[in-house]
């Protein structure tokens, strides 16, 4: 046989054809219409020259095929498929049958592959400095790319896609921008790709249950944020289980408006609503359920707003989930403002530039201009941003109007001040101007969630997570003036429970929102804040006296009769709040009744939300109630659902109950 195949391999060097140039770009055009078609690619008349991309892609893939076919398996199977008559050989046919890395057209991939690394391995430019000119061989014009592998249009190209798969592949990170594999293998390679472990998200352990005699006061700061839902979405969706410190419980379960009672005109800015109902994982205790309705005022009643858009260009945005969905997103929201309202926009991207001064929110096409421009490139410079959108926004604040920072970025501040501590004590000294900072996240890969929370908590403002067109739909469309106009500040909740009624008790979430009982009376201490039309939900689980899920047994120097009053409520809870502008807080009183009435499909949802965090979580307090069961209780609970938000959620429960059993 050997003998056989070094005679074909003579007869196949004989009768091809030496190399010819013209010959072999006829042939590379041919098989790029091919690669065309066969992708259903509308891009055929394109040039040569914008083509690059593909050269690389289908010369690598021809290279990969040399080597097969140099094995002897290889060998073997091509004679026989010779044989019949179903083999085309290309001019450089030869090629096919030698060692891999030897002839003309190894060579040109050899040289191809070596131009396409020094390419990528050359340091990341920043957008404003000049891409220079690079002369392409005279066979084959290529279009300039940057070390990013995007092309100068901001396209893809598909060389780069392919080493980003291969890259992300040995370095374990998820695959983002939805690129096609050139296989089946590749695609389900893909799929599988597990999430970066770069992401740093801000939580806690789970609130421990305490006992009422010992401890009988809770205190805790109100929270309004969103990102930790959008996270778990994401998570699901690109079929992973998201890692328990990504749940925030109350971030679950305030995702959702709820119509609870609103306050009356002339009554504090929003309106407290206590329901006592039936725990529905563990029927020997129940769920204290208390609820905050913000008023909503009419939109000619909303103050002016200055609103300072403070967009992270640097080369981590890039990806389609980033820059280019932030882009989108800021488009919808520029529908909801008036002509009163301004809009600037700061940069930074190795170091900070405002690229448009405030405008009236009128000259829309100015303001999408400006978006359009925007371009992803250079490093994180988060501190000189900041200081410079703070610069902007005095000098756009007036009396009676609403100043905000609006920071969109995916977390990654790794220039300057990045430490979420020092940036959340940067915030705080500028709060008390009356500028607020909310904070959107974009992308995964490198999400840092801990510094988007230190400076949306820090800066009186909501943190939200955008992965999707529909979500910055809900944020900066349908949530917009709660998301920006605020009607109540430093909001503290306080619940002390009767030691007679109630043995034990735990708060469901708010792990990082934990306040020292003496900081609820102090008003230098910092806390959430409630916007226009925003409602607030938190849950306590407590144990009655004398039921069977009592976990602790009497302390030994505690009398065991403790002393109350002779009221059968389960406690009583205190709400502090500043108004806009105020330094003092007010106090709101409500007693917590042991029976309330039918609990509302709303307070039914949310403890379903509760209980699907927890089950994210792994919590040991939810005994055998399982992803069946939450869905059931949500489903029953869904009520009106006039945006899809809670059906969306239903489906996320079967899907994690799916990932479960993996």
């Amino acid at each position: 046989m050997s003998d056989e195949l070094e005679d074909l391999k003579a007869a196949f060097h004989a009768a091809t054809p030496r190399p010819d140039a013209e010959r072999r770009a006829e042939n590379l055009r041919l098989s790029l219409e091919n690669f065309d078609r066969l992708q259903g690619s509308m891009v055929k008349a394109r040039p040569i020259a914008d083509r690059r991309p593909m050269v690389g892609w289908l010369l690598s893939g021809v290279k990969l095929m040399l080597h097969a076919l140099s094995t002897r398996g290889g060998l073997v199977v091509t004679t026989a498929l010779v044989a019949i008559g179903l083999v085309v050989i290309s001019p450089q046919g030869r090629n096919l049958l030698l060692p891999s890395g030897h002839g003309p057209l190894t060579d040109e991939v050899s040289e191809l592959e070596s131009d396409t690394r020094l390419r990528h391995e050359r340091p990341a430019r920043s957008v404003a400095e000049p891409v220079p000119s690079e002369p392409a061989p005279a066979e084959a014009p290529m279009m300039a790319e940057d070390s990013s592998g995007m092309d100068l249009a901001g396209r893809k190209s598909a060389p780069s896609a392919q080493l980003d798969l291969a890259k992300s592949a040995d370095d374990g990170k998820a695959l983002a921008g939805g690129l096609h594999a050139p296989s089946p293998v590749m695609e389900e390679m893909s799929m599988l790709l597990p999430e970066s472990t770069r992401e740093a998200y801000a939580n806690e352990a789970p609130n421990p249950l305490k006992v009422t005699a010992a401890e009988p006061v809770s205190t805790f700061s109100i929270d309004v944020d969103t990102a930790s839902y959008s996270v778990v979405r994401s998570s699901l969706t690109a079929g992973q289980l998201p890692p328990p410190d990504a749940v925030r419980v109350e971030e679950m379960i305030n995702y959702f408006p709820y119509d609870y009672p609103a306050p009356d005109m002339g009554e504090a800015p929003f309106r407290p609503t206590v329901t006592t109902l039936e725990t529905p994982w563990n029927p020997d205790t129940r769920l204290v359920h208390v609820a905050l309705q913000g008023q909503l005022p009419a939109l000619e009643d909303r103050p002016p707003l200055n609103l300072v858009l403070l967009i992270d260009s640097s080369g981590s945005m890039q990806d389609a989930g980033k820059l280019p969905l932030l882009k989108q997103s800021f488009r919808l929201m520029l529908g909801q403002l008036r002509p009163e309202d301004q809009v600037a926009i700061v940069t930074y991207a190795g170091s900070a530039g405002q690229v448009l001064e405030p405008t009236s929110a009128g000259e829309r096409a100015t303001i999408l201009a400006a978006l359009d421009r925007l371009e992803a490139g250079g490093s994180t410079a988060g501190q000189q941003g900041l200081q410079q959108a703070y610069q902007v926004a005095g000098g756009m604040a007036g009396d009676g109007e609403v100043t905000r920072v609006l920071l969109a970025t995916d977390g990654d501040f790794n220039i300057g001040l990045s430490d979420p501590g020092a940036l959340g004590e940067f915030i705080a000294a500028k709060r008390d101007t009356g500028t607020y900072l909310s904070v959107l996240g974009f992308g995964r890969g490198n999400l840092d969630d801990a510094t988007m929370q230190a400076l949306a908590q820090n800066g009186n403002g909501q943190a939200a997570y955008i992965d999707t067109l529909n979500e910055a739909q809900k944020v900066l469309v349908d949530q917009l003036t709660g998301a920006l106009f605020p009607i109540a500040n430093d909001v503290k909740v306080q619940v002390e429970f009767n030691p007679a009624t109630v043995a034990e008790y735990r708060l469901i979430g708010y792990e990082t929102r934990a306040l020292n009982r003496e900081d609820f009376n102090n008003d230098t201490v910092d806390a959430g804040e409630i916007s226009a039309g925003h409602s607030v939900t938190a849950i306590y689980e407590v144990t009655p006296v004398g039921s069977p899920a009592v976990l602790n047994d009497p302390l030994r120097y505690l009398a065991e009769t403790p002393v109350a009053s002779e009221s059968a409520e389960l406690g009583f809870l205190r709400l502090r709040y500043k108004e806009p502008g105020e330094s003092v807080s007010k106090l709101v009183e409500a007693p917590i009744l042991p029976e309330t009435g039918t609990a509302s499909d709303d307070a039914r949802f949310s403890v379903a939300m509760a209980g699907f965090g927890q089950l994210l979580r792994g919590s040991d307090y939810l005994g055998d109630w399982s992803w069946g069961d939450a869905i059931a209780l949500a489903t029953a609970a869904r009520g009106e659902d006039a945006f899809g938000y809670r059906a969306e959620a239903i489906g996320l429960i079967r899907l994690a109950e799916s990932l479960s059993t993996d």
